[in-house]
């Protein structure tokens, strides 16, 4: 079955967000909304999700699941955000969020009393689990490599791959953060790489390579045809190397000192201290 699928555009990170209903229940998932965030002055807005949240209100959908695909590192999430205002929604993300919160907290120093065990999110996905979303069936595919929560959904024809894979022409993701590894992303890839060819696949991420006009729909036969990094023909080995020199090359994100600390706690900023205001930490020669 196909489900109706509503892309919004986070212009500051290239992120996409998606809004996915079943056509005939009118029940609905988000897929990574995001909280607008200022590195420069530190204020956070809620602009973006509300473009969301208005849209939902606007065709009168029952949000039922706001789905991370992964603790993201550029962008902070608005799941903490929309959840209390989407009665019965469960947040969800791959249960592999508890092995990069192993890997952060002696990072930000945040001590025994944060949990591991991903207890801030409602819901922990294994590999291969399977949730209704109305007449819809959704399965979830861990994708480890980029990060070792990655997770994709399929969701009726429909594929939300996270930063797995991006548009043909971007290639996939980097694999140097804590918990990634080139050669388990590209094992993960083949996994996708298998599922029919007409398979709409949803990026969470576009840069617009070459000036082109900025995308989020392919297809899995497109992406085996044409992924400029994965393609078919493409060993293992030969994407490991030329994905493992990209990474030598590449910044870290801008926002990933403050999106991680926040995303790890499905979106909950941290609590306030003594004067009332909200601190994110920066490590210094610790990354």
């Amino acid at each position: 079955m196909k489900p109706t699928v509503t892309p919004f555009f986070h212009d500051d990170s290239c992120t996409w967000t998606y809004v996915i209903a079943d056509p005939a229940t009118r029940q609905a998932a988000i897929v990574d909304p995001v909280l607008d965030f200022d590195a420069k002055s530190g204020r956070t807005s809620t602009a973006s999700a509300q473009q969301v949240l208005d849209h939902i209100g606007e065709h009168g959908l029952d949000v039922r699941w706001i789905l991370e695909t992964h603790a993201h590192a550029d962008h902070l999430s608005a799941a903490h955000w929309l959840k209390p205002q989407l009665p019965g929604a469960t947040l969800a993300i791959g249960e592999g969020i508890r092995t990069v919160q192993k890997a952060f907290r002696p990072i930000f120093n945040l001590g025994e009393h944060f949990p591991v065990d991903g207890s801030q999110f409602d819901r922990l996905f294994a590999d291969g689990e399977r949730f209704a979303m109305g007449d819809l069936e959704a399965e979830v595919i861990a994708v480890p490599g980029h990060t070792s929560d990655s997770l994709a959904y399929r969701i009726g024809d429909a594929l939300f791959v996270g930063d797995s894979i991006f548009m043909p022409d971007g290639g996939t993701a980097r694999c140097d953060f804590p918990g990634g590894d080139a050669r388990t992303l590209y094992r993960s890839i083949q996994r996708m790489f298998a599922l029919p060819g007409d398979t709409r696949v949803f990026v969470c991420h576009d840069y617009a390579p070459g000036g082109r006009a900025y995308a989020c729909e392919t297809t899995i036969a497109a992406q085996k045809a044409g992924n400029i990094h994965v393609r078919d023909g493409i060993a293992e080995d030969d994407f490991v190397a030329v994905r493992t020199a990209r990474d030598a090359t590449l910044a870290m994100p801008t926002l990933l000192l403050p999106a991680v600390q926040v995303n790890i706690r499905a979106g909950a900023l941290p609590e306030p201290e003594d004067n009332g205001v909200r601190y994110l930490k920066l490590p210094i020669d610790r990354l």
